[in-house]
């Protein structure tokens, strides 16, 4: 990630010809929020002295304490390659403060830090994350709204003429890559319509920043191609949904603290129970990596992605798999997250979660390297695999119920999240869906 100082900034904002600069940050959603500057307000901002209305803001604050200040991540600097026409578009994510100077807790981007100093204390210097965000390509309506239409019949792997999103998606790389991303793989998924493009890990807090860049960047240049791209987990019934796999690590000043050439599976101890902490911790994290009534729609028997609380490294039907790299690429991949999850969020349950493993030098349960999905109930129980909440509304209870990770979300983004999900979970359970108007209408 390049290093900027506010210098940089304005000379590269003049060379470039930046008329105006989006001041990013994210909601407790994860949904990304800007106040557009223009170019005469950039020293003020680069200052830390850009205020804003709180309060309109899902899950900030109320109105009677609403003024937030925006404090710019000098090193989120970039312009978007696609904004030159009548002077470029830049841009930088920021944190939010309080008037008095103190972080303010309700933001997601500030919560992934604290809970990464509380990583620092246990002798670690970095979280990486290396994210597998899928997405869905439908085609525009005549009114340019989206419709259920899908762009392609392509399966994994496929290629041209079967993948029409081809195109499409060669142009998000070659912005992307403008953008300073380091694209290792793009390919078209399992679905229909469905494609994923992976990027170079990276540490958490930047990783966050670049998975909601990538999903600006998406949608932006699939509308140029006369497309809707959408990370909803499940569009589609009958069809593999989209999820993010997580792949995570912890080093110790460059060195990778899940790598033991002496252990099993050349797995350190720290490895170990880091995955044992993920695995108790699962079912109450799953409402933060699963946070939709859709969520619930993916992580189903038959399409590829887990409902069972397990680990191996030889199969794909558990929560965790552990990809065959070794060394400084030695990972844990936490397959249950979808992109429609707030990242920041994410990435604070599940860290605490796998630190809560190491503080307590929690053993995990045997490898599970059979395929979960034909295995009865009764082998589960006798295996000790759990299942992964079944609707929102457990996944909920299950949060609720857990210290380490409500303690992960602080009290602030806690309350808020609960209350916004709650009324989401309220407002689904009681509307009537055409599938009861269909089975129930005239048999009864």
């Amino acid at each position: 990630m390049a290093k900027f100082t506010k210098d940089d900034i304005k000379r590269m904002a003049s060379e470039e010809n930046v008329k105006f600069i989006r001041l990013q940050f994210t909601d407790i959603l994860g949904t990304i929020k800007n106040v557009e500057i223009p170019i005469s307000q950039l020293e003020k901002a680069l200052d830390n002295k850009m205020m804003f209305d709180g309060s309109s803001i899902e899950g900030f604050v109320r109105i009677e304490e609403s003024d937030m200040y925006l404090y710019p991540d000098l090193d989120t600097w970039v312009i978007f390659p696609w904004t030159a026409e009548k002077g470029k578009v830049a841009r930088l994510i920021c944190d939010i403060y309080n008037p008095d100077g103190t972080p303010f807790l309700g933001d997601p981007r500030n919560n992934l830090r604290r809970i990464l100093k509380e990583m620092e204390e246990l002798g670690f210097t970095d979280f990486n994350l290396g994210p597998e965000p899928e997405f869905f390509l439908f085609k525009l309506d005549e009114k340019g709204d989206p419709t259920l239409e899908l762009n392609d019949a392509g399966g994994y792997f496929d290629l041209a003429p079967t993948d029409l999103g081809e195109n499409c998606r060669r142009d998000i790389v070659l912005e992307l890559e403008e953008m300073g991303f380091e694209i290792e793989a793009s390919h078209h998924e399992v679905a229909p319509g469905q494609h994923e493009i992976d990027f170079k890990y990276a540490d958490a807090i930047t990783a966050c920043d670049q998975i909601q860049t990538f999903k600006l960047v998406v949608k932006t240049i699939a509308r140029k191609h006369g497309l809707h791209a959408t990370f909803m987990p499940k569009p589609l019934f009958g069809v593999n949904g989209s999820g993010m796999h997580c792949n995570v690590s912890l080093f110790t000043n460059g060195k990778n603290a899940f790598f033991d050439t002496t252990g099993n599976l050349e797995l350190s101890d720290t490895a170990r129970q880091f995955i044992a902490g993920i695995i108790k911790h699962a079912p109450a994290f799953t409402a933060v990596t699963n946070p939709t009534i859709n969520s619930y729609k993916r992580l189903v028997p038959g399409y590829e992605a887990p409902c069972y609380v397990a680990w191996s490294a030889r199969n794909r039907s558990p929560l965790i798999r552990i990809p065959a790299s070794r060394g400084l690429s030695t990972r844990v991949e936490v397959r249950s997250v979808d992109p429609s999850a707030n990242p920041y969020l994410a990435m604070a349950v599940l860290l605490s979660a796998g630190l809560d493993g190491i503080k307590n030098k929690l053993t995990p349960p045997a490898p599970v390297d059979r395929n979960i999905y034909v295995m009865s109930r009764e082998e589960r129980i006798e295996e000790g695999i759990v299942d992964l909440p079944a609707t929102l509304a457990q996944a909920l209870d299950q949060l609720r119920a857990d210290e380490i990770m409500t303690a992960a979300l602080g009290e602030h983004i806690l309350e808020h999240f609960l209350e916004a999900k709650e009324i989401e979970w309220d407002m689904f359970r009681t509307q009537v869906h055409p599938w009861e108007r269909e089975q129930y209408m005239q048999m009864y």
